[in-house]
């Protein structure tokens, strides 16, 4: 599916409940809005709403589902439309139950990062705040590795101070009016921070006298922060050359080198090319090929670790398992026009560094019996 069907099916899905008034500002339409809006700011975009498998601290397996994958693969973007209050009451400790705070996502996002490479590199994590962030929060996840989008707000002083009083270890004295002040901290969750935070209070009074959550100044804007410069692949040094690209170079039909990159070819698809060679390549192509193999490099078979649990099928053969887990194994790009192997092996959770072309055959044997145009 496209990434406009993508994108269309889930704002399809999110309008039936635009009939229910009291789902207008749902968060379903806001963080389709925010997606809307990263597309919109960012190149290079190959996925969207996309799911990447990894596993966590405890060797779990998990799934992680990231907004936009943009840059050819090496960024990650999170959309968050929710306001910069509920965020930062969520962050505190005074969300509602199961609700996970913006941090603990971030985690998550890098902790799957790591684990995913695109040309031998990990992709970059941007988190994209549309309604603000508070100051804070933007201060933990840039100490985490992670970039941020959006209006950095203020918080107020008062409000921090108190936040950190409640983080202090259990045990220690506090004063009594600090005490009194937590145990009225219920009430004030009762009211319309449920509802996201839409009623607050005027900046600077406080309800009753006594301190509230930790309350966010979204109307004073410390900064506001654009998406990082877009990040360009780094060009491998090492190709590793399938049959078909082997085919390709020395066809009649195209042919050329690969300045300045070390290439590679392993034992399984030399055997092959020679044996196609030897069938159907005319006097130029056999010529060519020679030249191109004395430029590269043989390897044995050497197919890397998770290469080997592939299950076999009718796309997924020993030789294409031994030519592109030598790659794998060599961290070498593999040169390709094999697009079935590579589609199945992402089907089973294995995703190659390739460099998809296409296909050319060796033309020259049956050119004295073409018609000139």
């Amino acid at each position: 599916m496209s990434l406009q069907g993508v994108l269309q099916q889930r704002i399809t899905s999110a309008q039936g409940l635009l009939q229910r008034a009291e789902l207008l500002c749902g968060g379903n339409l806001t963080h389709l809005t925010a997606i809307v809006e990263s597309l919109q700011s960012v190149g290079g975009v190959v996925s969207l709403l996309h799911v990447f498998r990894y596993r966590d601290a405890a060797g779990c397996s998990r799934s992680l589902l990231v907004d936009v994958v943009a840059d050819g693969g090496l960024t990650w973007v999170k959309a968050v439309g929710r306001k910069a209050e509920a965020l930062h009451n969520i962050w505190q400790g005074g969300g509602q139950y199961g609700d996970k705070s913006i941090i603990s996502q971030a985690q998550d996002f890098l902790s799957a990062s790591r684990q995913q490479e695109v040309q031998y590199r990990h992709p970059h994590v941007v988190f994209a705040f549309y309604n603000g962030v508070s100051s804070p929060m933007v201060q933990r996840l840039r100490d985490m590795g992670v970039a941020v989008r959006g209006d950095i707000v203020a918080v107020n002083a008062m409000m921090a101070q108190k936040g950190e009083k409640e983080e202090e270890p259990f045990g220690e004295e506090e004063e009594p009016e600090e005490e009194e002040a937590e145990g009225e901290e219920p009430e004030e969750e009762e009211g319309p921070e449920e509802e996201g935070l839409d009623e607050e209070p005027e900046e600077g009074e406080e309800p009753d006298g006594e301190l509230s959550l930790p309350r966010v100044q979204r109307g004073r804007v410390l900064a506001r922060l654009s998406f990082p410069a877009q990040l360009q692949p780094q060009s491998c040094g090492s190709v590793n050359l399938d049959i078909t690209t082997l085919i390709s170079y020395v066809s009649a039909l195209s042919h050329g080198a690969c300045r300045g990159k070390q290439l590679f070819a392993c034992a399984a698809a030399v055997t092959d090319f020679r044996l196609i060679l030897d069938t159907l390549g005319g006097p130029g192509e056999k010529q060519r090929a020679e030249k191109l193999l004395q430029r590269l490099q043989l390897v044995e078979d050497q197919p890397s670790q998770r290469t080997l649990r592939l299950t076999l099928s009718n796309k997924v053969n020993q030789r294409s398992i031994s030519i592109f887990g030598t790659g794998d194994s060599l961290r070498a790009v593999t040169m390709t026009a094999n697009s079935r192997f590579v589609r199945a092996a992402a089907n089973q959770g294995i995703r190659y560094n390739v460099f998809i072309h296409q296909p050319r055959a060796l033309t020259e044997g049956k050119e004295w019996r073409a018609t000139p145009l």
